[in-house]
């Protein structure tokens, strides 16, 4: 004799209730995917635009010899830090030793002037510089189309000395810019040079000046006239 279950049947409710959990997972899983998805696709049109205006933009903003970089020229030794993102870890672990009182007097020391052209916002030692002068940095330093972000610096004689772009840039910190300056004995005589080039200018100035007096003293030989003057 086979006994009957006269008590109600659970399983098909039990089942449904799983069920009802494991798609609510399930889309909410989905729904976290697709925002992952929509930020990292985001992040990558984001840096593809600004890559594309790196190599295209640049040009048509920015003449011939209006770039900022002139003005350093034979005088500092800009460092450019370039990225997609404010929050670009090449970005903010430099910036936290740049922030280092003991590097800031290493940055004064080796004439370092620090450009960072954040999400196309160009600052120079952290003061906001226009948009053509931002443009007409990145035209300078003709980057072409390469991997973001970038890091660059360049000599007091206007040459690049160290550039680093994607992945690599993330190996670069400031010891290494550091002993970067510090192996260049040729800018260094150049620096040298000019410094010394400056004074001549400035010497020979109060030689002239002193030689227009010597002019003077040598027309005593006609002192009788001017003397006649004041008596008449």
């Amino acid at each position: 004799m086979r006994l009957r279950n006269i008590g109600p049947d659970l399983s098909f409710g039990l089942g449904e209730t799983f069920l009802r959990a494991v798609t609510r997972n399930d889309r909410r899983d989905a729904q976290s995917v697709k925002r992952g998805y929509q930020k990292e696709t985001r992040m990558l049109i984001r840096s593809l635009t600004l890559t594309t205006l790196l190599a295209l933009a640049g040009p048509l903003l920015a003449a011939d010899g209006d770039s900022p970089l002139d003005i350093d020229k034979g005088r500092a030794r800009p460092l450019i830090v370039i990225t997609s993102s404010t929050i670009d870890p090449v970005w903010l672990g430099l910036k936290k030793s740049l922030d280092d009182p003991a590097n800031k007097e290493g940055l004064a020391q080796r004439n370092i002037r620090v450009y960072s052209v954040l999400n196309m916002s160009g600052q120079l030692d952290g003061k906001d510089m226009g948009q053509q002068d931002t443009m007409a940095l990145i035209r300078s330093l003709k980057l072409g189309a390469g991997a973001l972000p970038k890091v660059i610096l360049v000599g007091k004689d206007g040459e690049k000395k160290l550039e680093s772009s994607g992945d690599e840039s993330k190996t670069v910190d400031l010891k290494k810019i550091f002993e970067t300056v510090d192996a260049m004995p040729m800018a260094e005589k150049e620096a040298a040079a000019a410094a010394a080039a400056t004074p001549p200018p400035a010497a020979a100035e109060p030689a002239a000046a002193k030689g227009t007096k010597a002019t003077k003293p040598a027309k005593p030989a006609k002192p009788t006239k001017p003397p006649e003057m004041p008596d008449d």
